[in-house]
C-alpha cells in the first residue's frame, strides 16, 4: 500500500526566494525518503494553489493525503486558513492535517547549524547573546511558543538569549540586541527563526546591523527535512486531526 502524499503548505510570497526555499526543502525530503509522494502548495502569491495539487491529486487516483503546515507555530493560518482550504478537498480525499514544524529538538538543531555557518565559533556560546527573531504574531499561543524556543536555546549554554519580532509583537531585533549588548555580552548573534527569505527576514536582518553574526533562514535545513518527515509520520500514526474523510 502506498503511504499517504506529504502535501506541504506554505504560506507564499512575493519575493521569489521564498518559494524558490520551499521547493529546496521538499528535494530535501525526498531525497530522504525516495519512496514518499512529497508536493507543496500555497495559499497566495505562489503557484500551484492548494486547491489545485489537491484536485491534481485526486485525479491521480491518490486517496490519502497529510497536510503539513509550513509554519513554526499554531498561530491563524494554522488554525484558521489551512484547514478551511482542506475541507474544501475533492471528495475522494481522506485528508489529515499534521501539527505545525515547532516546538522540536530539531528546529534548535537547525538554528545552530545556520549560526556556525554564519562563522560563529561554538566555543564562543558562553560569551554571546542570542536573538531568536521571528516573523511575529498577533496570536499569544504563538508569542508563548518563541518565548519557550528562547528559553530552551538558554540552556543550551548561550550567554543570554532574547526573544524579537519583525512584526505584530515587541522587542524588535535592533532592541534585543542593544539589550544583550547593555547587559554585557560580549558579541552578540542574531538567528532568523523564520523558514524562508522575504520581506519580514529582510526586515529582521536589516535590525541585526548592530549585530556581530547574522545566520541564515531555516530553509533547507537537513534538520527541518527530518522534521517534516517526522511530522508526516506522526500523522499517519493518527496524530493529525482528520479534516476530510472520503464521501
Amino acid at each position: 500500500m502506498r503511504p499517504p502524499v506529504l502535501l506541504a503548505v506554505a504560506h507564499g510570497s512575493r519575493d521569489p526566494r521564498h518559494a524558490a526555499t520551499v521547493h529546496a526543502l521538499l528535494r530535501a525530503v525526498r531525497s530522504l525518503r525516495p519512496g514518499l509522494r512529497a508536493e507543496v502548495a500555497f495559499l497566495d502569491f505562489n503557484a500551484p494553489s492548494v486547491p489545485r495539487v489537491l484536485e491534481r491529486l485526486a485525479a491521480d487516483g491518490v486517496r490519502e493525503v497529510v497536510a503539513l503546515p509550513l509554519l513554526l507555530t499554531r498561530a491563524f493560518h494554522a488554525k484558521a486558513d489551512i484547514p478551511a482550504v482542506l475541507r474544501s478537498a475533492p471528495p475522494s480525499l481522506r485528508i489529515r492535517q499534521a501539527e505545525v514544524l515547532g516546538p522540536s529538538p530539531l528546529l534548535l538543531e537547525a538554528v545552530h547549524r545556520r549560526l556556525y555557518e554564519a562563522g560563529l565559533d561554538p566555543a564562543d556560546k558562553g560569551s554571546t547573546g542570542l536573538v531568536l527573531a521571528s516573523a511575529g504574531s498577533t496570536d499569544p499561543e504563538a508569542i508563548a511558543v518563541i518565548a519557550d524556543t528562547a528559553r530552551e536555546l538558554r540552556h543550551t549554554g548561550w550567554c543570554a538569549v532574547r526573544p524579537a519580532f519583525a512584526s505584530a509583537s515587541l522587542p524588535r531585533t535592533e532592541d534585543a540586541v542593544r539589550e544583550l549588548r547593555t547587559e554585557g555580552c560580549a558579541r552578540v548573534a542574531v538567528a532568523p527563526y523564520v523558514l524562508a527569505p522575504g520581506r519580514l527576514p529582510d526586515r529582521i536582518a536589516e535590525g541585526a546591523r548592530g549585530a556581530d553574526v547574522l545566520a541564515g533562514v531555516l530553509g533547507a535545513a537537513p534538520e527541518l527535512a527530518r522534521l517534516l518527515l517526522e511530522r508526516h509520520d506522526g500523522a499517519v500514526a493518527g496524530a493529525g486531526r482528520v479534516l476530510r474523510d472520503t464521501a
